[in-house]
């Protein structure tokens, strides 16, 4: 009898934790988000890192994977990965771009920046860049962000509430009466 609860107990557990890493954000690629707007408009959420980025890595792990964060994400944004130093060729705003710098290897060190990296005026990684449902850029946000810190931006954008904001102390007020509900 203990044998077979043991066995129920590990089975339950193993479970629960596979359900627990299932929980994914449905990334895509940028054309791809920008592809999906035209069907239903939404906003997208651009994860911009490097493969040598620590803080990147920690978002991804940490922030990403965070029940909360999926699922506000799934529902409300096209969500994107885009490599800063990487060599995709990628079609925006009827420009094409691409990393004419890029050297196989160091695909895992630093390497050239992509154009688009640039267009987009990503100085830091990792930074999320928000961009409206015409494909224009909101606003880029640099820097690792836990699910409470993302949760604000997260919801500031989707719901327009930027739009409102005008100055520092727009924002501070903003940033002051947000109560936030996402678990870390």
């Amino acid at each position: 009898m203990k044998r077979i609860v043991l066995v129920l107990a590990v089975a339950l557990m193993t479970s629960s934790i596979a359900t627990a890493q299932l929980q994914e954000i449905n990334w895509m690629t940028f054309e791809e988000a920008l592809a999906a707007q035209k069907k239903k408009p939404k906003k997208i959420l651009m994860d911009v890192y490097t493969n040598w980025c620590g803080p990147c890595k920690m978002l991804d792990k940490n922030t990403f994977h965070n029940k909360d964060v999926v699922d506000y994400v799934n529902e409300n944004y096209y969500a994107v990965k885009f490599n800063a130093e990487g060599n995709s060729v990628v079609n925006y705003k009827d420009q094409t771009f691409s990393n004419p710098n890029y050297k196989e290897e160091l695909k895992n060190r630093r390497n050239g920046v992509h154009d688009l990296t640039r267009f987009l005026k990503v100085r830091a990684y990792p930074t999320i860049v928000y961009i409206d449902e015409k494909g224009d850029v909101i606003q880029p946000i640099s820097g690792y962000m836990k699910p409470q810190q993302i949760e604000l931006y997260l919801k500031l954008f989707h719901t327009d509430d930027y739009k409102k904001i005008t100055t520092q102390e727009d924002f501070n007020t903003y940033y002051k009466s947000f109560k936030s509900e996402f678990q870390e």
